[in-house]
This record gives C-alpha cells, sequence and structure tokens, in this order.
C-alpha cells in the first residue's frame, strides 16, 4: 500500500518515514460498501483494521456500542489477547480500511514498542475489568 496514507492515521504517527514505509509493505488496502461485516464477534482473529475512510459500529451481543470513524482501529484484541473476536464491525457506510495480517501485526508490535503500547492501552480501555 501507499506509505503516504499511514501519515493521516494517528495510530502511526510516532513512526518515522522509513518505519511507516514498511508499516506500509505489511499493510493492504481494502475498500468496502456499506452492510459489510469486517469481524464477526466470537469467530477466530486473523487481521487488525485501520479506518482511513467511512464509519463502521461495533456490536457486542447484537448491541451497539460505539461508533468508529477515520483513524479508529479495531481486531487489536483478538490477535494480541483472545485469539477470538470480542464483538462485531460493520460497515455503516463505505469504507476504506489499512488492514495487517497476524504475521505482520506481530512484527510491527516487536519493532515498535510504542506503537504495541498504544494498541494495548486501547484494549485496557476496551476490555471490562
Amino acid at each position: 500500500m501507499d506509505a503516504k496514507k499511514l501519515d493521516a492515521i494517528p495510530l502511526f504517527s510516532s513512526l518515522s518515514k522509513s518505519e511507516r514505509n514498511q508499516a506500509a509493505q505489511w499493510a493492504d488496502t481494502i475498500d468496502v460498501p456499506e452492510g459489510t461485516e469486517l469481524a464477526r464477534e466470537g469467530s477466530f482473529a486473523h487481521e487488525f483494521f485501520v479506518i482511513a475512510s467511512g464509519t463502521a459500529e461495533v456490536r457486542r451481543g447484537g448491541e451497539v456500542v460505539t461508533e468508529l470513524g477515520p483513524g479508529d482501529f479495531f481486531g487489536e484484541i483478538g490477535l494480541l489477547e483472545t485469539e477470538r473476536r470480542t464483538a462485531s464491525v460493520l460497515a455503516t457506510s463505505p469504507l476504506t480500511a489499512i488492514v495487517m495480517f497476524q504475521r505482520e501485526f506481530r512484527e510491527l508490535e516487536r519493532r515498535h514498542p510504542d506503537v504495541a503500547e498504544r494498541l494495548r492501552a486501547a484494549i485496557r480501555a476496551r476490555l471490562p475489568d
């Protein structure tokens, strides 16, 4: 994917230009129509998503728990903590997302501890006590 797309994503803002170029090599960009289910609660987690444009809603137990927009991310809990999705995510508009599969996501975490810490802080905020 084009590394310039990562420039506008707060999660990657601490990375240098060369580090963003590396992260871009590990990621793909997808475009999905409104109504697409990007993650299903209870299913195995294989990828991490960052919304570049568009909106989505997070549902747990069929109830909407939050709405997501550009710069928001999801999928990290399943990759780092639980192996399974803790919620479903549904595109509520046409959506463009940056997608990183588990192996590349783990490499990003290993090479860039500052990004990993942001992800872990998000996990702590999202998981119930």
